[in-house]
């Protein structure tokens, strides 16, 4: 069955035609909490295993921590939350277990994914099906671009990080380094999956109206065991500073690369392994100055990110250590949206409802643990999302761009500049 798009469900004749074409597909299980008295179980796909295991579970973890303080007050209309586990290491798993989750246990509403690949597979089966989808991680642009009527998303995409990395460039890198922004030359390194394939075109599309030049843009395959050639072929180009689109392992590789073979220019991360702990604990000082754009972390602006230490507090209780990187916080954030959506729809699950509270429901900035406001587009984009920039400092992640956010201003440091 073909999934619906919006602007199909936004043409039909009207509402009943609508409600009727989705309700053939979303009848497949019974109500499920608020109104039904049971609990309203959640799909949570997530890859526990694999290689993106790491920051698969850290993400998990965040909207885990929403769910237990969310039943501790009350759950949703009365009743409580339980999350229906999928380890999805890999796309076709996605699909099976999405399958699954909606056939076998007629579930009406996933969450998950962290990966941009697992997001646009799992979400696929739920839109054909007409269940809600809610992406808290994933930030390829296809995800909502593709105007699926029951899936959303509740982090920023990556045409909004490609945004950031640009004004920053524009407003402060550039005269740093004594250039006009058309004197501004760019290199990319991006692992070749959807996400990094769609935060490197964003670049692109970002840089042309500024006058930034693109001298190299380099693909290479996240599970390499060597980029001594990438690393290369990005310093033949001469760039004054390096974007680099990558996942944990291949993050590493990267900077420690660079730095044996002298690469002499800034790096600047787009979110993924660029903001582990793991990252500067395993290449030390190659790491520090290091610029990145990403989700909300933990060094930031602590009256413009209201309820963000006691997501920590609440983090170290349940696993009895720090957050590993932004990605638990931005989870906990989408979680919350979507348990207010829900409450909103008083604790139903069918599409319509879920909806029609998804284009009532608005936050301002500022307001929320990761900064973020709410405000969903036509196409289930949540629109008041913004990356910030960061930069490692003496092994520390700290917030430097925008202003309401930074801890502190940014500088080029040691080998880095």
């Amino acid at each position: 069955m073909r999934a619906v798009t919006r602007r199909e469900f936004l043409r039909a004749s009207g509402a009943g035609l609508a409600s009727a074409a989705l309700l053939g597909v979303v009848g497949c299980g019974g109500q499920q909490g608020g109104t039904g008295g049971g609990p309203i179980r959640i799909g949570a796909l997530y890859p526990v295993s694999g290689v993106l295991a790491l920051l698969g579970e850290e993400s998990f973890r965040g909207a885990d921590i929403a769910r237990r303080q969310r039943n501790n007050n009350g759950g949703i209309a009365g009743s409580e939350i339980e999350y229906v586990r999928a380890d999805v290491p890999e796309p076709n798993v996605a699909r099976s277990e999405a399958e699954r989750l909606v056939s076998q246990e007629r579930l009406q509403l996933l969450i998950g994914t962290y990966s941009s690949t697992l997001a646009l597979t799992a979400s696929e089966v739920a839109a054909r099906r007409g269940v809600n989808y809610f992406e808290l991680g994933a930030i390829s642009d296809e995800f909502t671009d593709r105007g699926y009527d029951t899936v959303y998303r509740t982090n920023p995409p990556a045409r909004e990080f490609a945004a950031s990395q640009v004004r920053f460039i524009e407003e402060w890198l550039a005269s740093q380094l004594g250039k006009k922004p058309s004197e501004f030359r760019l290199a990319i390194a991006h692992e070749d999956s959807d996400y990094g394939t769609s935060v490197a075109q964003d670049i692109r599309n970002e840089a042309d109206p500024v006058g930034l030049n693109i001298v190299s843009v380099e693909p290479y395959d996240a599970e390499a065991s060597d980029l001594t050639p990438v690393v290369l072929r990005v310093k033949k180009s001469n760039p004054d500073t390096v974007i680099a689109v990558s996942y944990a392992q291949d993050a590493i590789l990267l900077s420690r690369q660079a730095q044996q073979q002298d690469l002499g220019a800034p790096i600047f991360g787009t979110g993924g392994g660029h903001s582990l702990q793991t990252f500067i604990d395993t290449v030390g000082e190659a790491g520090d100055g290091v610029f990145n754009v990403d989700f909300t972390q933990y060094e930031v602006n602590k009256q413009f990110t209201p309820g963000l230490q006691e997501f920590v507090d609440s983090y170290k209780q349940a696993y009895d250590s720090d957050p590993k990187s932004g990605h638990s916080l931005a989870n906990f954030f989408g979680a919350n949206i979507v348990f207010d959506i829900l409450e909103e729809a008083k604790g139903s699950l069918e599409s319509d409802r879920v909806g029609k509270a998804v284009n009532a429901y608005t936050v301002k900035q500022g307001t929320t643990a990761t900064g973020w406001g709410v405000d969903f587009d036509e196409n289930g984009q949540n629109t008041s999302a913004q990356p910030f920039v960061m930069q490692w400092r003496d092994g520390n992640l700290v917030t430097v761009y925008p202003e309401e956010a930074a801890v502190m201003e940014p500088k080029l440091v040691g080998s880095s500049g």
